[in-house]
């Protein structure tokens, strides 16, 4: 890997110079505040892998893994397979015990068509629309949800919004504020740092009528009543719409407690991330049945600028009869697909990894 680091006035001119050093491909790998304003350390992949790191899991275009052995004819043998008629449910029970769904939720799957069955088990719809209320987004902690923040801030600027408000209230990983600052910058939105829900409010009551709001939040356990205690103050104060960002990947029963237990300080929504990295959705759906939660986008990819994936009864369906953690693909209607500015794409701006320097944007 080719590694720059660059010293500059602003962040989007730190940015520029990296850019113009190694090129539109390079990725952000840390950023800070020095004296005179900030550096940055971007670096560029030079020497890929030309074969697949393990023969079990061969790489898939474009960056997944497919479990079979090749890259395409797995996916097409599931497909033959599952259309065969009678043995069609006999591949999706087979399926759903791979993801770990409980023997009582799969059951339930396996009542009729899988899309079907999947629309009237679960709630898929949107994430709460910007301006009308704040959009928190809570959770465990490394569950993704300073890049989240800074997926939906980038998507609401791209989209023709206003720069938004982002309320940073985590003030455990310093690395949360130097990433949003950064993100900040480019954006052109408004930063606050709150250390407590008054410090939030005060924030939010200068912004803008009508203005987008986005909180950033500390990773929390909602099983600590201190801890639980706060975020529920928080919730209250600024009257936000409550969003739990999960990671895939964890234990079903794990999930449905933790989905739960933010049912009950305020969440609606679940927007699981990680999903081009975990082969297993069980985690996820689970929460999402046991706490009555929306699932309404996902997070595939580290690219800000590649937003979230909205999900949906048959995305969902085919993921699960694939068995495979290849990255999802983005329907024509999905909010991710919306153009973009053709100047930010030109000078590489926003294409960039938000990454820390051990390479977690959420830990």
């Amino acid at each position: 890997m080719r590694v720059r680091v660059v010293h500059a006035r602003t962040m989007p001119e730190a940015m520029r110079m990296l850019t113009e050093e190694l090129g539109p491909n390079a990725v952000l790998l840390s950023s800070r505040r020095v004296a005179g304003g900030f550096q940055a350390t971007g670096g560029l992949e030079t020497d890929l892998p030309e074969e697949p790191l393990s023969p079990a899991l061969p790489i898939s275009a474009p960056g997944g893994f497919d479990l079979g052995p090749t890259e395409a004819e797995l996916p097409r043998r599931a497909m033959r397979e599952l259309s065969a008629g009678p043995g069609q449910k006999d591949g999706e029970a087979a399926a759903l015990g791979f993801h770990g769904i409980p023997e009582e939720l799969r059951t339930r799957l396996l009542g009729g068509p899988l899309e079907a069955m999947l629309s009237a088990t679960l709630r898929f719809g949107r994430l709460p629309e910007l301006g009308s209320r704040p959009l928190l987004l809570a959770g465990p902690p490394g569950a993704g949800k300073t890049l989240t923040t800074m997926k939906l801030a980038a998507r609401h600027v791209l989209g023709g919004g206003e720069p938004p408000l982002i309320v940073n209230t985590d003030q455990q990983r310093p690395g949360a504020a130097e990433q949003l600052t950064g993100v900040a910058e480019l954006l052109k939105a408004h930063l606050a740092q709150a250390r407590n829900p008054a410090a939030a409010l005060q924030a939010i009551a200068l912004r803008p009528p009508g203005g987008a709001v986005l909180i950033d939040t500390s990773g929390m356990d909602p099983f600590d009543a201190d801890q639980a205690r706060l975020l529920l103050t928080l919730i209250a104060t600024t009257r936000a719409n409550v969003a739990l960002v999960m990671p895939c990947g964890l234990d079903p029963a794990e999930a449905s407690e933790l989905g739960r237990a933010f049912r009950a300080l305020g969440a609606t929504h679940l927007v699981p991330t990680r999903l081009e990295a975990t082969r297993r959705l069980g985690g996820i759906i689970s929460a999402a049945a046991a706490a009555d939660l929306v699932l309404s986008e996902g997070g595939a990819s580290n690219l800000i600028t590649e937003g979230l994936m909205a999900l949906s009864p048959d995305w969902l369906a085919e993921r699960l009869r694939r068995q495979t953690h290849a990255p999802p693909r983005a329907s024509p209607s999905s909010p991710t697909s919306a153009a973009k500015p053709e100047e930010p794409r030109q000078n590489g701006l926003l294409r960039f990894e938000a990454v820390t320097q051990n390479g977690d944007p959420d830990r």
